[in-house]
């Protein structure tokens, strides 16, 4: 950890795949509260769904986030299911993503607090992880 631990970070994420299911890619991009960024990551993650690619992102960004802090995770994202599912709004009746939620909670156990928000596709920082995953599937 940069200078001890962190009190909050940003976590952007995206995922996507060309079909459903095709080849999937994530992106993400951890910030810290003042804007400054921590780490991005742009990854090919084989055959997928779109929201299993969602969930995939958010998953490896929660594991990034535990190199900078044990505090509070703010995790945005452009994909309404995510979000809502996450905070427990929405149930999750497809067993693939249930286990991905599973999966997602285990690793929010290590923070103190993690928030979810729902941000439009013209959010910079949503543009951004959606430029990164697409790289990744263009092989950039």
């Amino acid at each position: 950890m940069r200078n001890g631990p962190l009190q909050n970070v940003k976590l952007y994420t995206d995922g996507c795949c060309k079909g459903n299911p095709g080849p999937g890619s994530i992106g993400v991009l951890i910030m810290d509260d003042v804007g400054t960024e921590l780490r991005r990551l742009s990854e090919c993650i084989g055959t997928t769904t779109n929201n299993r690619a969602e969930y995939r992102a958010l998953i490896k960004g929660l594991d990034l986030c535990a190199e900078f802090t044990r505090g509070v995770v703010t995790c945005y994202s452009d994909s309404m299911l995510l979000v809502n599912q996450m905070g427990g709004t929405w149930r999750i009746a497809n067993p693939q993503l249930r286990k991905l939620w599973h999966e997602a909670q285990d690793y929010e156990r290590v923070f103190r607090q993690v928030v979810y928000q729902f941000v439009p596709r013209s959010n910079q920082f949503i543009r951004i992880v959606d430029r990164l995953a697409n790289d990744a599937m263009d092989g950039k």
